[in-house]
């Protein structure tokens, strides 16, 4: 018996040993290759490939095509489910790989058009142009890899068939990138909402006449209970879409550009930190890219060969989201006599219509109706049983306009002089974008880029329009050279933080701008005449985790509070709300207070008139945003009457229920005892990977939890939408970079999690723990930094003729 247990022991252990071996042998067939020589189709020679500490590639070739070829290889190699399913989100395909419960996603960007407009605009573009050459290059090398390579772990996890990569896949993602700015899905229901079914009276706080140029439409939307329904969807689905494929979405961030008589150097510095919803991978893969007549060191997005970020020896640039409301939501004017008819410009005009199938993984195949009327996709189409509601179109300046974006960032990436940066960037139809720029020369400017679209007087766009009249109506576009824009200005500083800008030439530019406190604070820092600007101050500015919005919600509320609460630990909380500036440390308790306060100011007023839906549907908007601190001031608003209740409540009356609330929420959420509510507990960040949402997958995908700095609208921008604690911080700076044009070789940057996208590989999250504590790491350029931080080299050599 003991040998027979001896031999089923041995047995199991050699299986054991087996599965391990198998498993390593598995994982291994998925790490990229950093080392060593491969053969590669159509390279005209050899091209090098050096990878630094964190992994960065260092590419270089003997002429361009080789160059982004190698470029689309070697992204391949780190991403290549990141590019498979950010393709499959912008085209409608994901319930395809996750099943029913993607279903509506698809249904939505399906209804968007983003595959027809990519099939259309593919179908334009000049294949002979050098930008369409390098980005058929960078298509052929990740397509060369792929057909080359175990596919990764999670298309096998998932069932993906492979399939080659194509430039329709890209243009279809740019809309995506478009879409993910585009805050009216969430904005123009709302606020639509309170005016149609509250009054002039609940609009006064979000503070609509803000713009000079704007002014409220003094009519209505003839939109039924049923049609108000197909909104709350449309905006909630808007708002969950990219978190259910756990994809990142663009969200806001800083860039400035100090001219070199602010600067210790006596040269510019350029700053940015793009925001975006936080994922794993990231959303940027860094590259430094050499070939004859072109050296850039960049940021590459997910089947995109040119950089949206980047610098070298001579000039850089950082991006921020313009903001600007370049979306309208129209209310359309069926003809009784025929639904499939709307009124137009004086006369009934029949919609369009395409079918469309989207394939479920087990499940049957859906069939799509989507319509479109002569102001855009019927964007309520995708929800089932829309006929008989009111249709609602989308017009959308992406769908509108040539948007030779591809072409506009190949020239950006090339453009070493003011002139050639704003040649370049007038070509950005679509999605707005301010652009930060500088140069060794001693230039800095910023353009505000993207076609403005020319409204009727009158019109605001903040609310849903009425197809049937000329409210509706776009007049053309303003040039741009009417656009927002400065070029060395006499102050010796820029800064973009998503605020409004200036409006030039007298041209409106409405749009869902972030509150001002997160651009106040940074310029009150730049213009300090007794700074002169170096890397590390710059540091210390991004890292800035105060602002003014707190305290000025809170300067008209607290006497009140401190006149109605007696509990003597309540009252040492109200106080050090009184006396704090706005900072969101770590260990203090006083914003995880103000934070849930916040929230609780917004339901305890909002929600009962509004409606749970739509009230979720405005915590996640800038008009929520800038309506507290106003409403906080107004004692007589109608919004502090509970609806729900036959008395009327007073301000006072209500913001005691709202700061009972508060506690009783914290106690029950973090404990009696109010030292343990420190920021850091309850605000913290983890980065989210598509599979993570699957339990136990998140353990081995995701990255973190880490406490998190910061808060919403400070510079260190860690947040999210107003809610209740906890709170898991939704995006932030997606790199933070600091280039001194004095010494452009040494610029600074990071990643927020890892260059690799492949699990267990070295570089899936090596910088997640630097990232939190406020870490840079050099961003080489010269050859002799590069060579003394190269781990591993691969080389690119031409296949053999066949």
């Amino acid at each position: 018996m003991k040998k027979v247990l001896k031999a089923i022991a041995l047995l199991l252990v050699l299986v054991t040993l087996v599965a391990l071996a198998g498993a390593t042998w598995y994982l291994r067939t998925k790490l990229p290759q950093r080392s060593g020589t491969l053969s590669m189709a159509q390279l005209s020679a050899p091209v090098s490939v050096r990878y630094d500490e964190r992994g960065v590639p260092h590419i270089r070739a003997e002429n361009e095509l080789d160059l982004y070829r190698a470029l689309g290889y070697v992204h391949a190699q780190d991403r290549l489910f990141q590019m498979e399913i950010m393709r499959r989100l912008a085209q409608g395909e994901l319930a395809e790989i996750l099943g029913p419960k993607l279903v509506e996603v698809d249904r939505l960007f399906r209804t968007l058009g983003l595959r027809e407009h990519a099939q259309t605009t593919i179908a334009k573009m000049d294949k002979d142009s050098a930008p369409a050459k390098a980005h058929a290059a960078y298509l052929d090398g990740i397509n060369q890899y792929q057909a080359t390579h175990p596919a990764p772990m999670e298309f096998d996890l998932l069932g993906i068939p492979k399939r080659p990569f194509t430039a329709q896949d890209t243009v279809a993602l740019s809309g995506y990138l478009a879409y993910s700015f585009a805050a009216a899905f969430r904005t123009e229901p709302a606020l639509t909402h309170v005016r149609d079914k509250l009054g002039a009276d609940y609009l006064k706080v979000f503070d609509l006449e803000w713009n000079p140029q704007g002014v409220i439409s003094p009519g209505t939307t003839a939109l039924n209970a049923k049609d108000w329904h197909k909104l709350d969807q449309l905006a909630q689905l808007g708002r969950e879409a990219l978190r259910l494929a756990g994809l990142p979405q663009l969200q806001g961030s800083n860039a400035w550009a100090v001219a070199g008589s602010r600067t210790a150097s006596g040269k510019p510095l350029l700053a940015g930190d793009p925001h975006i919803d936080f994922a794993a991978p990231s959303v940027w893969y860094e590259a430094h890219l050499s070939a004859p007549g072109f050296e850039l060191y960049g940021h590459h997005l997910a089947l995109h060969p040119t950089a949206l970020l980047g610098h070298n020896l001579q000039f850089g640039w950082s991006l921020t989201m313009f903001q600007n409301d370049d979306l309208d939501l129209i209310a359309e004017r069926v003809n009784p006599a025929n639904p499939n008819q709307v009124w137009y410009q004086g006369q009934w005009v029949d919609m369009q219509s395409r079918e469309e199938i989207i394939k479920v993984k087990g499940a049957a195949p859906i069939q799509l109706t989507l319509r479109r009327s002569p102001h855009g996709p019927i964007i309520t189409d995708a929800f089932p049983g829309s006929y008989g509601t009111t249709p609602v179109a989308m017009w959308w300046a992406f769908l509108e306009t040539e948007n030779p974006v591809l072409e506009a960032f190949y020239e950006l990436n090339r453009a070493d002089t003011l002139e050639k940066a704003r040649n370049a960037l007038s070509k950005v139809h679509a999605p707005g974008l301010n652009v930060m720029w500088a140069n060794a020369a001693g230039n800095i400017g910023w353009w505000a880029a993207g076609k403005l679209p020319i409204r009727p007087d009158g019109v605001n766009p903040a609310f849903i329009l009425d197809g049937g009249t000329a409210e509706a109506d776009k007049l053309g576009f303003y040039r741009f050279s009417d656009n927002p824009q400065e070029e060395n200005p006499q102050r010796g500083y820029i800064v973009s933080a998503n605020h409004q800008p200036r409006p030039k030439s007298g041209v409106p530019v409405p749009g869902y701008y972030s509150m001002p406190d997160r651009v106040q604070r940074l310029d009150e820092r730049l213009r300090d005449p007794n700074t002169l600007w170096n890397l590390t101050n710059s540091q210390s500015l991004q890292l800035d985790s105060q602002n003014a919005y707190g305290p000025r919600v809170l300067k008209p509320l607290i006497p009140i509070l401190l006149s109605r609460v007696n509990d003597p630990k309540e009252r040492l909380l109200l106080e050090s709300l009184a006396a704090w500036n706005g900072n969101h440390d770590l260990y203090s308790v006083t914003p995880t207070v103000f934070n849930q306060f916040l929230y609780e100011l917004a339901r305890g007023t909002m929600a009962d008139k509004m409606g749970e839906a739509q009230f979720n549907n405005l915590l996640g908007t800038f008009a929520l945003d800038y309506a507290l601190p106003r409403l906080a001031a107004d004692a007589a608003s109608p919004w502090w009457d509970n609806k729900n209740t036959p008395a009327v409540e007073t301000r006072t009356d209500t913001l005691v229920a709202v700061w009972r609330a508060t506690i009783n929420h914290l106690q029950a959420t973090m404990g009696k005892d109010p030292a343990g509510w420190g920021w850091g507990k309850a605000h913290t960040l983890t980065h989210g990977h598509p599979l993570g949402r699957q339990k136990p997958l998140d353990l081995l995908f995701n990255v973190g939890p880490f406490p998190a700095p910061g808060g919403r609208e400070t510079p260190n921008h860690f947040s999210g939408s107003i809610g209740p604690a906890p709170w898991a911080v939704r995006f932030g700076p997606s790199t933070r970079r600091l280039i001194d044009f004095a010494d452009p070789a040494k610029a600074l940057g990071i990643n927020p999690v890892g260059q690799s996208g492949v699990l267990f590989d070295a570089h899936y999250q090596d910088q997640a723990k630097a990232f939190m504590v406020g870490g840079y790491f050099p961003a080489h350029l010269a050859d002799a930094d590069i060579t003394a931080h190269t781990r591993s080299t691969l080389v690119l050599r031409p296949a053999p003729q066949r």
